[in-house]
């Protein structure tokens, strides 16, 4: 007989897969930060729905970013570990 899934734990599989969807953002918008700051945050800087403030730190500051993109990184991974299958 196949197991039902109540309410619970749908819900708790879905926060899970919503963290990790989180983590593999921020990894991957680290690794381009870090990588390509100054390309990166160009294409964020002008006509973004909002994410022009967001960016505006770091607009002509590529080391800035670079440092941001390091913390971003760690935090993603730190989520990610965080992660238990049950």
């Amino acid at each position: 007989m196949a197991h039902a899934i109540d309410d619970l734990e749908v819900s708790q599989l879905l926060a899970r897969r919503s963290a990790e969807m989180a983590a593999v953002f921020m990894i991957g918008d680290g690794i381009l930060g870090l990588l390509q700051p100054r390309r990166h945050v160009a294409l964020w800087q002008e006509r973004a729905l909002g994410a022009e403030a967001l960016v505006a730190p770091f607009v002509d500051r590529p080391g800035r970013r670079r440092a941001y993109a390091v913390l971003q990184i760690a935090a993603g991974i730190a989520l990610a570990a965080r992660q238990r299958i049950r």
